[in-house]
């Protein structure tokens, strides 16, 4: 299973160069994992590595037989672990459809149009500290995309949009660690029980703030002169929406996400219905709001239409990498994994989460992130509990360690197809900016929990 799992992970590291997309390895090894451990089912069990299935056995001792075992994988695992990330999926659908309605009705054209400044250090504040905003009520890869696209409105030189477009994803990813809706990492930690929706913004904006404000105010002190904007044509100019369908969708879609931690807190329900829900109304609008226009106006602006263009290979993309970790959970493997990174730290969570970070630079966070919460229980009290130090910091550095490198988020691995950024070129001038961010955010942290006595 573990060998498996490696040699999917390797595949989806070069997906570039063996020209095979992620999405496809990460199903693949979604299936293979748990075929694996079904036909080991009896040497892992046998073993005493799974806890579940010890568990398990002293509430059914009639159940120690292979059918038995074969039952319990595909009637009990199986389905409860799809619950669980079947939460995840129908969440990321909602709001990715929810962002996508509000850009198809030129929503966030309200916002860009705005931004007249042609001085780079100015430019870079307003960049920067609108990005770290807007990704914490969408999300981190929807910001970027937006963000990148107004860019090409602003600034006509390559480099020094390239230079922009790494401070957007350093910011988008600052921006979405300190809401439970701004990153997929917080998302799923939110989902799965281990932060709650008020603590983690309290606790990690100020980490968070000191990510991004390190290095825009270090390169306030060294950047000079202005940007040149690009002249632009009628065509980039057109307009399709009414001020009045722009305006709705954009506060309709920003309410619908800013409720969903409300919905949560009010009637207790996953946060995926609260998502659901606030999709289905602003479905409900668009359909009165367009029913008398006809021809491509009717196609370009329906919903059905819209869902085409939603980032459907990268839900999957999650579908089969969370199935895979969820496979490595139930066997026993991330457990072992747990006791051995306890040993090595010394039980260390400043340590662990920091190597976590660091290692989503290179890994994707995602897998990261479902491994932790399978290595680690919520306890009831102490630094495992609920909202305690190594879920809030885990949230920070998954979501924020992600900028050390431009493949090491969703964000960067964004920006660097829309604008075809150097990966040498950002290690040079990025790299650097983001690991004092990093570490920055990490003291700002262990200083709050230290200075307030709050764990």
């Amino acid at each position: 299973m573990i060998l498996i799992f490696v040699l999917g992970y390797v595949a989806i590291a070069l997906e570039h160069p063996l020209k095979v997309d992620k999405t496809a390895t990460a199903l693949v090894i979604g299936t293979l994992t748990w075929v694996a451990y079904i036909y080991g089912a009896t040497d892992i069990f046998q073993s005493g590595a799974s806890p579940a299935w010890n568990n398990f056995l002293l509430t059914n001792p009639d159940a120690n037989t292979q059918q038995g075992m074969i039952d319990f994988i595909v009637n009990h695992q199986i389905i409860e672990h799809l619950g669980e990330i079947s939460e995840i999926l129908f969440f990321l659908l909602g709001a990715m459809t929810i962002v996508e309605i509000v850009d198809q009705h030129q929503g966030f054209k309200i916002i860009t149009d705005k931004i007249k400044t042609t001085n780079k250090v100015k430019l870079l504040w307003i960049i920067s500290l609108l990005t770290f905003f807007m990704s914490s009520v969408l999300d981190n890869l929807t910001t970027t995309i937006v963000m990148v696209a107004l860019l090409r409105k602003l600034i006509d030189e390559k480099e020094t949009r390239w230079f922009f477009a790494s401070m957007v994803v350093l910011a988008a990813n600052a921006g979405g660690a300190w809401t439970p809706i701004g990153d997929v990492t917080t998302i799923m930690l939110w989902i799965g029980g281990q932060i709650t929706a008020g603590n983690i913004m309290l606790m990690v904006f100020l980490p968070s703030l000191a990510t991004l404000l390190v290095p825009v105010v270090f390169l306030s002190f060294t950047m000079k002169g202005e940007a040149h904007r690009p002249v632009q044509d009628e065509s980039e100019q057109t307009e399709f929406t009414s001020l009045f369908e722009r305006k709705l969708m954009l506060f309709m879609g920003v309410g619908a996400l800013l409720f969903v931690p409300v919905f949560k807190t009010i009637t207790h329900l996953p946060p995926y219905m609260g998502m659901l829900l606030g999709l289905g109304i602003i479905w409900i609008a668009t359909e009165l709001l367009h029913r008398k226009k006809e021809g491509e106006d009717k196609r370009r602006l329906s919903v059905v239409g819209i869902l085409r263009k939603v980032d459907v290979p990268t839900v999957l993309f999650f579908l089969g990498i969370l199935t895979a970790v969820a496979s490595l959970q139930s066997a026993g493997q991330l457990g072992s994994l747990s006791r051995w990174l306890d040993h090595v730290t010394n039980n260390n969570i400043y340590v662990i989460d920091t190597a976590i970070g660091l290692l989503s630079s290179i890994i994707d966070n995602v897998p990261l992130v479902a491994g932790a919460m399978g290595m680690y229980e919520i306890q009831e009290v102490g630094n495992y509990a609920v909202d305690g130090i190594f879920w809030e910091l885990l949230a920070f550095t998954a979501g924020t360690g992600g900028s050390i490198l431009i493949i090491g988020s969703a964000a960067g691995v964004a920006a660097m197809g829309l604008e075809k950024i150097d990966f040498i070129w950002y290690m040079k001038r990025i790299s650097l900016l983001a690991l004092m961010g990093y570490f920055a955010g990490i003291g700002v942290y262990w200083l709050q929990a230290t200075l307030f006595h709050l764990r």
